[in-house]
């Protein structure tokens, strides 16, 4: 397809790089965060909340979505964007990670990976070309690649299995997305290309074994996509191995286009895997630990539902601007908690979505001004300590 995308790097400190990735559907500043919105929807919040936290990228799921309300269904009304009322940048991952988090209920051989649906039980085929043409339908800017999502911990022949398993989808992959035009007007009922200006990235895979990954990264980088991701990782390891992996794994993947780390982001690891070259983020604990009463606050965690907030006047965060700490209490977000609001999921979300935004904005500000070193010390030494409410 003719892709709208593009990138530039704007600012370097070390490895880390501040760039303006730009899609159909506008430019994101990088390195960014993209909340996850499995089913088309952040939970917890608005579209509008979101661009008003200043959000410029979004992710959903290609599995979720197939499976319900449907592909097909989406592309009907429009594609994706329209459907959710979003028109800002969407990443759709593919539906790989599942092969991993609903183990139960898969199989995986190589025309890919059988599911049972965890809806009804009903069985479904998820190939590399299926789900290249399920991204057509949803119209998102950034389609992923299918790949198979190891589990931790494996051994080195089973990484490089399951790598070169991956590679060989993700040719399948980039085969079909080069076809969609013509596909979509050979096959109408199939597919609709929704999103013209739609990108493909590939995935780097090989567990935790730099060999495996770099022939991994340099196989995948000669198929020719528009972007590259790290993915396998934060699937048990220890942090240590997945800064390892990563640091080994960037100088092979090509210095003019984004980097993203699949499902990584505790704050730590957003400094420390931009520190070593990353460009792109999402994962679901902001908005998880927010429904689960923990804040991220510029002194650490905060778990709201402790009783010794229970008539605390202070702000969760009293560095935070967020709209839950501008206008309520600590002892106020703990009674809406203990009393099963659903106004305590929200204002939680509100703050976790502004922590995270805020801290990639620092992030790109530290870059340009050349003290990224002295952010990721202070945001190691914040959150390596003890909760403040411990």
């Amino acid at each position: 397809m003719a892709s709208r995308f593009g990138f530039r790097v704007t600012a370097t400190d070390g490895l880390a790089r501040r760039g303006e990735m730009t899609t159909a559907h506008g430019v994101v500043s990088t390195p960014a965060f993209m909340p996850v919105g499995t089913q088309g929807a952040v939970k917890g919040v608005l579209p509008r909340d979101l661009v008003d936290l200043g959000a410029e990228i979004i992710l959903s799921n290609t599995y979720h979505l197939h499976l319900r309300p449907g592909d097909d269904l989406i592309a009907r009304h429009g594609g994706l964007h329209r459907f959710i009322g979003w028109d800002r940048p969407i990443l759709t991952d593919s539906g790989g990670y599942q092969a991993f988090s609903l183990g139960e209920r898969r199989t995986i051989d190589e025309q890919g990976i059988c599911f049972r649906s965890h809806l009804d039980g009903s069985e479904h085929w998820l190939t590399p070309e299926k789900a290249t043409d399920i991204q057509a339908n949803l119209g998102s800017d950034i389609a992923m690649v299918l790949d198979e999502c190891l589990a931790y911990p494996a051994t080195r022949d089973e990484a490089a299995v399951s790598m070169e398993r991956t590679l060989r989808w993700e040719k399948r992959c980039r085969d079909r997305f080069l076809a969609l035009p013509q596909a979509a007007s050979r096959e109408p009922r199939a597919v609709v290309v929704s999103n013209p200006g739609q990108a493909q990235f590939g995935i780097v895979q090989g567990g935790t074994y730099i060999d495996v990954r770099v022939v991994s990264a340099q196989a995948t980088v000669e198929l020719d996509f528009e972007a590259y991701a790290i993915g396998g990782l934060s699937v048990g390891e220890m942090p240590e191995i997945m800064y390892e992996v990563v640091h080994e794994t960037t100088p092979h993947l090509p210095a003019d286009k984004p980097r993203y780390l699949m499902g990584t982001g505790t704050p730590i690891d957003l400094v420390e895997s931009v520190s070593r070259g990353i460009d792109l983020f999402d994962c679901v604990m902001p908005t998880r630990n927010a429904r689960n009463g923990q804040l991220f606050t510029s002194e650490g965690r905060l778990n709201i539902k402790n009783a010794r907030y229970a008539d605390d006047p202070a702000p969760a965060d009293s560095a935070c601007g967020c709209y839950a700490c501008r206008h309520f209490s600590r002892a106020y977000l703990r009674h809406l908690f203990m009393a099963g609001e659903i106004g305590a999921a929200m204002l939680n979300t509100v703050h976790n979505l502004t922590f995270y935004l805020d801290t990639m904005r620092r992030i790109r500000e530290a870059i340009v001004f050349g003290s990224l070193e002295k952010l990721r010390l202070d945001y190691c030494r914040t959150f390596a300590r003890r909760p403040v409410d411990s």
